[in-house]
């Protein structure tokens, strides 16, 4: 009688959780939930309609719609009528009950989420969500807009990560953005650990007027990236070919400020 295979046994008892931005018909996370499957089961819930830039935004004064879209053997997919982070929030508080999540996994994201994107991404948003619940959590993004975007090299690096994150654990609460540049893959470089890109959009918005007079905006802009240069960020990374990994770290408080601050409010 031969040996049941340990990592088949993993995979058996793993359960990973994937949400995004996009809403629950895009590619990219149909192409998240494909890569998730391979580590475990899937439990997914993701945006009924497309949530891009809602950050943590929560849904405090509409009712909240969860419905059970597909179903078959180690996968549920759910639309909920919420941001991302309300996505994440039914699923741990409500969806779950008291099973444990290996992995959370938010995207993949339809356009990059590096620099300061971070701080506005609905993607990025779902991933620290749901380190708060203590389980590793990453937030992969493609730097390509289009809804037909090529993610073969997305999965391909999210595999790995994916593999090396779970195969070793880390201390204390793990969120990571990872960005893949829309290149060849033969030309991408392989994966570097960065820090942020320290960087600004600035926006422009443009005047019209609708047929009944009344004046409305679009918005637009620009990334105005300060340190276009640094070797250490994630946007140059993306632009030299390199898939960009970042740490996130939830705690926003800036440490060198505490001295400054006992000196002039004392």
């Amino acid at each position: 009688m031969s040996c049941p295979n340990s990592e088949n046994m993993e995979k058996k008892d793993r359960l990973i959780f994937v949400s995004n931005d996009d809403g629950y018909q895009a590619r990219g996370f149909a192409a998240a939930i494909e890569v998730a499957r391979e580590f475990g089961e899937v439990i997914a819930v993701a945006p009924l309609t497309p949530q891009s830039g809602r950050s943590q935004a929560v849904t405090m004064n509409e009712p909240l719609f969860l419905e059970l879209q597909h179903q078959e053997q180690g996968l549920q997919i759910y639309s909920f009528s919420g941001t991302p982070v309300d996505c994440v929030k039914v699923a741990f508080d409500h969806l779950l009950g008291d099973r444990k999540v290996d992995l959370v996994v938010s995207g993949i994201n339809h356009g990059s989420n590096a620099g300061i994107n971070v701080l506005y991404s609905g993607t990025m948003g779902a991933a620290i969500e749901g380190s708060f619940y203590d389980c590793p959590a990453i937030g992969l993004s493609l730097t390509d807009h289009s809804p037909d975007a090529d993610f073969l090299a997305t999965k391909h690096y999210a595999r790995q990560i994916i593999s090396s994150v779970l195969e070793n654990p880390a201390e204390g609460r793990l969120c990571l953005n990872v960005n893949v540049p829309d290149i060849d893959p033969m030309d991408i470089k392989g994966v570097r650990i960065c820090r942020q890109c320290r960087g600004i959009w600035r926006e422009e918005f443009y005047p019209h007027e609708n047929p009944q007079g009344r004046r409305y905006f679009w918005l637009s802009g620009a990334f105005d990236n300060y340190e276009p240069d640094c070797e250490q960020t994630d946007e140059w990374a993306l632009a030299n070919g390199y898939v960009a990994v970042v740490p996130v770290q939830i705690d926003m408080t800036a440490y060198d400020k505490i001295p400054y601050l006992e000196r002039i409010l004392k």
